[in-house]
């Protein structure tokens, strides 16, 4: 298991060098740059900005200096927020989005693991119908529509939460933004999972555990629940990744400071290094994660050898 671990951990690396490598040559591709806007600078400054970010080297010769600072754990200085480092900008977001993000993944998983489990031990009833409508009501619908909708109901009409901002890490502040991302990946939890148990109770060793007059609960959280979470587990990973994703609407609607928030002033101020520290840590959680997951498969079903 180890040694899968780590052969998995070195594979990483070339595939993080050719999302940096594809990443900076598009960035540096598109029109413009990181100094041009409303406000036009004299040529001596726009030469002096070039020299000090050493935007006037030949762009292999760019690329080979910021390959050489990433392997130090220098992300480089950002070309639009003065006096401060992507390193900064990151450790500064990061825990906003951590706590937001994560925590709405962990939320997530738990209810909707718990509203599958329903659906399935009721297949086809009432409750299985009304279960399945509260989890798939969050994948109805887009982010950006139901952000200003929970606003509308729960900060302006019934006034019991702020409509948006971040008050360090207060939990009223945080719990529409959690919200909007627990109905989003509830909707995949609650599915998988009810499809998932509907399958294992109908395997021979379940009807013969129910021949042998084991109760339900005994049954379900003894033989069923770990087969039923491999699914479950696999899509852990893609949810994480379609959280970073919705963050930049999630955080945008709710004035977060997180690394949504970055994502979308780096690309619209063309901050090469910003963006490109940002998809260098996407690219890491969602390595890791798969990693993780992996590493799951065989803890929950002993078949499995690595």
């Amino acid at each position: 298991m180890w040694s899968y671990a780590l052969r998995r951990v070195l594979l990483t690396l070339p595939t993080l060098l050719i999302v940096v490598t594809v990443c900076y040559l598009l960035l540096h591709a598109t029109p413009g740059g990181p100094f041009d806007g409303e406000r036009k600078v004299s040529a001596e400054v726009l030469a002096n900005l070039q020299a000090k970010y050493h935007l006037g080297e030949p762009l292999w010769k760019q690329y080979l200096l910021y390959l050489d600072s990433l392997v130090h754990g220098d992300l480089g200085a950002s070309f639009r927020y003065a006096d401060w480092s992507v390193n900064d900008l990151v450790l500064r977001a990061l825990p906003v989005s951590l706590a937001v993000g994560g925590g709405s993944l962990v939320i997530a998983l738990i209810v909707g693991v718990v509203l599958g489990i329903a659906a399935a031990l009721r297949r086809n009833s009432m409750v299985d119908y009304v279960l399945m409508f509260i989890s798939n009501s969050g994948s109805a619908f887009p982010s950006f529509v139901i952000g200003p909708v929970l606003i509308l109901v729960f900060a302006i009409g019934l006034k019991w939460l702020p409509a948006g901002g971040w008050n360090d890490f207060q939990l009223r502040y945080m719990v529409l933004p959690m919200l909007l991302l627990v109905m989003i990946n509830v909707a995949t939890v609650g599915r998988v999972t009810r499809a998932s148990l509907i399958e294992v109770m109908n395997t021979p060793y379940i009807r013969t555990a129910r021949a042998k007059g084991l109760p339900m609960r005994a049954i379900v959280m003894r033989h069923a629940m770990k087969p039923t979470l491999i699914p479950v587990v696999s899509v852990i990973g893609p949810l994480a990744i379609s959280s970073i994703t919705a963050a930049v609407v999630t955080e945008s609607v709710f004035g977060l400071p997180g690394i949504g928030k970055l994502i979308v002033n780096g690309a619209a101020n063309r901050d090469y290094t910003l963006v490109l520290g940002l998809v260098v840590l996407v690219t890491v959680v969602a390595v890791l994660l798969n990693l993780l997951v992996d590493l799951a498969y065989a803890w929950l079903d002993p078949k499995i050898r690595y």
